[in-house]
């Protein structure tokens, strides 16, 4: 009888030490250097500290093909925002004449992964069909809550 919650006792310790390492603290990733690292010579390089909390990056924002732009504003160190964009269907076109602004239809290709453009996720470098036609993706849409676009030949 002890034994068995003992085990228990053990087996929930155990899992609360995976979910720690799984889950990020802060609401963060923890982005940064691999473990595995090397030197020149093949010596390990082994970390000399811990992230801190304001080192520590956000989440991917995952901008993708919606009805209308929904921004989310974060709050960021000093207590400024940043302005992620959620949806997105208008995008800031690039012409000969300056800026217009375009509805999205779709997304087409994605260099970042081959995945978001079946998912219909935007990101920096990806091609969309607009109502000008073609266009690429200029800005970082996560980043700066708007998307800006330059027509492809």
């Amino acid at each position: 009888m002890y034994g068995a919650k003992l085990l228990i006792f053990m087996l929930a310790i155990y899992i609360a030490k995976i979910s720690v390492v799984t889950m990020s603290q802060f609401g963060s990733q923890l982005h940064g250097k691999s473990k595995r690292k090397l030197y020149g010579n093949g010596k390990l390089k082994k970390k000399n500290r811990d992230k801190k909390r304001y080192e520590m990056g956000g989440y991917f924002a995952n901008t993708r093909l919606g009805e209308e732009n929904q921004i989310n504003a974060v709050r960021s160190r000093g207590a400024s925002q940043k302005n992620k964009l959620k949806y997105a269907a208008y995008a800031n076109l690039l012409t000969k004449n300056g800026y217009k602004k375009v509805k999205i239809k779709a997304i087409l290709q994605s260099n970042d992964n081959r995945n978001f453009a079946r998912l219909k996720i935007m990101t920096k470098g990806t091609v969309i069909d607009t109502d000008e036609g073609k266009a690429v993706i200029t800005n970082r849409p996560g980043r700066e809550g708007s998307i800006n676009a330059k027509l492809v030949k």
